[in-house]
């Protein structure tokens, strides 16, 4: 899934390669082939990729436990691909390179404690883990990114699977603090996403177009005007349009008689005539065509049509995928 384009996993892997790691592996399952294709041997990121390949989704410390040949004895970053970290992670790995810790992990203050797994500390060091507590001791939730020595086997080997089956990191951390390990833990100061939800994505959308520079050539815009931050790769085509950044328009894309309003990735070969479009992420390929309304806080996938007819009967005509959701007026 892209992030202003640009897929979610490109992310963690640039900020494990910022923070001077250039030996990855990614843990796959049933999607590898596709992992596989879109990162290839890793030298697009000027790293080297290994696969591991887990058989069944057994939990994050099933897949740590799975690495221990690739890991030998180094430490190592466990970073959870469908997470957003402003700023990387080169502080905290330099931070666990220096000190004597046998695990760090990130925290950040959120609202819902209860959603997430949650530590409870004293001063920095962590002194206990709950996950999805239904009475939390703090505000601070697990950001998906993890520091490591080989102590962790020990402990991935040692925990039982949880009642829905996996084993559990926050159980194998919890083994460590119990063993009077020392697990040290880093406040995030600046913005963190999960992506795993739609209104996650759009706030992730939103804050990574925030921070792009404007691209637009004035051969692009026939009869158009731009606002604020607008990014148009190559040949894209806007005509009779009025763009509103921030926003991003892929290659290849068309943009005929339409608003592009703020917060919006426009995937690559993509056509949006004679509509609206705001604060949504639109796949590659995707047509949005007379809707006669505006469409907002939106997700769409790859080679979507979406349309108003023009023929009797008039009537709702969708072919709709798993999970989705439909809001109409």
């Amino acid at each position: 899934m892209p992030i202003a384009n640009k897929p979610i996993l490109f992310y963690g892997i640039e900020a494990i390669r910022d923070a001077g790691i250039k030996d990855i592996a990614i843990i796959v399952g049933d999607t590898a082939d596709e992992v596989k294709a879109a990162v290839g041997d890793g030298s697009r990121f000027d790293a080297r990729i290994t696969y591991i390949k887990q058989d069944a989704p057994l939990g994050l410390a099933h897949a740590v436990k799975i690495s221990r040949d690739y890991m030998g004895a180094d430490p190592f970053v466990m970073y959870l691909g469908d997470n957003l970290l402003s700023g990387g992670i080169r502080n905290f790995v330099d931070e666990f390179s220096k000190g004597k810790f046998d695990a760090q992990i990130l925290l950040t203050r959120v609202k819902n404690p209860g959603d997430f797994g949650v530590a409870e500390l004293n001063g920095d060091r962590v002194i206990g883990l709950e996950e999805k507590p239904k009475h939390p001791k703090s505000d601070f939730a697990l950001v998906g990114v993890y520091m490591f020595t080989p102590r962790i086997f020990e402990a991935t080997d040692r925990i039982k699977p949880s009642r829905r089956g996996e084993l559990e990191i926050t159980d194998a951390i919890q083994y460590l603090i119990e063993n009077k390990f020392h697990v040290q833990s880093h406040i995030v100061e600046g913005w963190w996403k999960d992506t795993g939800k739609l209104e996650d994505m759009l706030d992730a959308n939103r804050m990574v177009l925030t921070g792009m520079a404007t691209r637009v050539e004035s051969r692009q815009l026939e009869d158009s005007e731009f606002h604020g931050h607008v990014h148009l790769d190559d040949d894209v085509e806007v005509k009779r349009s009025v763009l509103r950044g921030p926003c991003i328009i892929g290659k290849g894309s068309k943009i005929i008689d339409a608003y592009i309003g703020p917060f919006t990735s426009i995937g690559a070969g993509s056509h949006v005539e004679n509509s609206e479009v705001e604060n949504s992420i639109l796949l590659e390929n995707c047509r949005i065509e007379n809707i006669g309304s505006r469409m907002s806080d939106s997700l769409i996938g790859r080679n979507v049509i979406v349309r108003r007819g023009s023929r009797p009967p008039r009537a709702y005509r969708l072919m709709v995928g798993d999970n989705s959701e439909i809001t109409v007026l």
